[in-house]
C-alpha cells in the first residue's frame, strides 16, 4: 500500500502522508518520490501541498528502528538518499506548501522548510530540530538546507538548544508563514498553493535552482559526513 497518497484539487496535488508518525524509511522515502515524480510529470499550471495523515503529525524524522534493523545494510547510503530528496523538493519546480498540521520533529522539521511556503496549526504540534538532544550531528546537506531557511539567531536557537516552537511561536520567528486554527491548516496550504499554480514551471524551478544554487549543491552529493559516527 502506498504511503503518499495522490490527490488533486484543482489546480494543487496534495500529498497526504499516511505512514503514521510519518518517518523515513526505505518504503516511505520510495513511495515520496513517486508522488514527486507524479507531479512533476502532469502538465499545465500546478502547485504541491504535503500533509500528514493524522492530527498529530506532520512528520517524525528519520525511522531510527527502521535504520538500526531492517536497513542497516543500507548505512549512510539511504540518510543520502533523503538528503538528496530534501534537494529535489528545494529546487521543486513548481510551487510548494507545507501544511503542517502535526508534529515535525527531527527530518520532518527539514521536509517543512524543503518547501516554498509553510502554514502550520497553531493550537498543537510542534517544529523541533532535536538533534543536540538525541546526540546525532547533522549530516552537510541537512546543515545547508536548515542554515539557507532559518534566520541568524533562530537557527542558532533551533539547532543548539533543540527548542519546541508551537505554530504561533514557529510564525513569530519566521519558520512558518502562517499559524492558524486545526481545520484552517490544509485550506489555507491550498489555497496559497493555487494563487501561485499558473507561475511557469520552468521559470519558477530556474530561478529556484538559482537561489539555492550552493545549498542544492551540496544536497545533490548526498554526503553524510559525521552523521553516521
Amino acid at each position: 500500500m502506498a504511503q503518499i497518497d495522490v490527490t488533486r484539487q484543482g489546480t494543487v496535488f496534495v500529498l497526504t502522508m499516511q505512514a503514521g508518525e510519518n518517518r523515513f524509511n526505505r518504503a516511505f522515502l520510495d513511495d515520496l518520490n513517486r508522488a514527486l515524480d507524479e507531479v512533476e510529470r502532469s502538465s499545465g499550471p500546478a502547485a504541491m501541498v504535503t500533509v500528514g495523515g493524522t492530527e498529530k503529525f506532520y512528520s517524525n524524522g528519520l525511522d531510527l528502528t527502521w535504520i538500526a534493523g531492517e536497513g542497516q545494510g543500507e548505512g549512510g547510503a539511504f540518510v543520502g538518499d533523503v538528503i538528496r530528496c530534501l534537494g529535489r523538493l528545494l529546487g521543486f519546480p513548481v510551487p510548494t506548501v507545507a501544511a503542517i498540521n502535526g508534529h515535525a520533529f527531527a527530518a520532518g522539521a527539514m521536509l517543512a522548510p524543503a518547501h516554498d511556503f509553510r502554514v502550520m496549526r497553531a493550537d498543537r504540534g510542534f517544529f523541533c530540530l532535536p538533534e543536540i538532544d538525541i546526540k546525532i550531528p547533522f549530516a552537510p546537506g541537512m546543515s545547508a538546507l536548515i542554515k539557507a531557511r532559518l534566520a541568524g539567531n533562530v537557527l542558532r536557537d533551533a539547532v543548539l538548544t533543540g527548542a519546541r516552537y508551537g505554530g504561533e511561536a514557529a510564525r513569530e520567528r519566521g519558520i512558518v508563514d502562517e499559524a492558524v486554527g486545526a481545520a484552517e491548516v490544509l485550506p489555507r496550504a491550498i489555497e496559497r498553493a493555487a494563487a501561485l499554480a499558473d507561475k511557469d514551471r520552468h521559470v519558477y524551478g530556474a530561478i529556484k535552482r538559482g537561489m539555492y544554487a550552493e545549498v542544492l549543491a551540496v544536497m545533490e552529493r548526498g554526503s553524510v559526513g559525521e552523521f553516521s559516527s
